[in-house]
């Protein structure tokens, strides 16, 4: 199992048992967004509407940081046959925003930054972002690999920093539609769809529906409408 294969692994337990449940998939997939009006309570409000702008208008990391990032998240999530990279995600973008938005992860990253490009030159004599795949995979091999004797606050300044931003990393790709749609093919769930249990679960069990309660309750062409009840609580449509 190669290293994108045990990140994806990470990510799919939580979803496998919403992925499987077949039955409330649509006959065809659909990328349609259902209009929503505003509701009260829910959403940003306008005071974070306002900081969110304000956040978004701002540069943290430098030309030179940018670079060193962009680098590095490509090597952590390669591009490969069933979506592209980390920065194909935005995961750049996503960690800049983190760092404006959660100002403790500043210092860490642009002081694990500043390392790695001092390692790079150290090594290559160019910065992390130029160094060449040889020389960037060597760097990354180094501190890729935690000691498990070793509590992580123990652990080397570069190691603390790569696992930083393996984190930061995989957390902004498995929540881009790069990572979720493409990479671990989760579609999410497929409310008011479900028209009962499959007929062939049905037959095994020697079972089969009510045509009464069938029309009542799986009719999904009337899936919107309220049901009514009668006066002794039977169920009328």
């Amino acid at each position: 199992m190669d290293r994108r294969e045990h990140l994806r692994t990470l990510l799919l337990g939580g979803l496998a048992g919403s992925a499987l449940l077949q039955s409330c998939t649509p006959e065809t997939a659909s990328s349609e967004t259902v209009a929503m009006g505003p509701v009260p309570g829910y959403g940003r409000t306008p005071e974070e509407q306002a900081r969110d702008a304000r956040l978004m208008a701002e540069s943290f990391f430098r030309e030179d940081e940018m670079a060193a990032l962009t680098a590095l998240c490509a090597l952590i999530i390669p591009a490969d046959e069933r979506s592209g990279s980390a920065v194909d995600a935005g995961v750049p973008e996503f960690i800049e925003f983190i760092a404006k938005d959660m100002p403790a992860y500043q210092l860490p990253l642009r002081g694990g930054l500043a390392w790695l490009n001092h390692a790079a030159y150290e090594q290559a004599g160019l910065p992390f972002a130029e160094a060449g795949a040889a020389a960037q995979t060597a760097l990354l091999d180094a501190i890729a690999y935690p000691d498990p004797e070793l509590p992580e606050e123990e652990q080397p300044y570069g190691v603390q920093f790569f696992n930083l931003m393996r984190f930061l990393t995989l957390t902004g790709f498995y929540t881009a539609k790069e990572g979720v749609l493409k990479d671990l093919q989760y579609d999410g769930n497929y409310p008011n769809t479900w028209d009962g249990v499959p007929p062939e679960v049905l037959a095994e069990h020697e079972v089969d529906y009510d045509p009464e309660w069938l029309a009542k309750c799986l009719n999904v062409e009337t899936r919107h409408e309220l049901a009514k009840w009668d006066e002794d609580g039977n169920l009328l449509t």
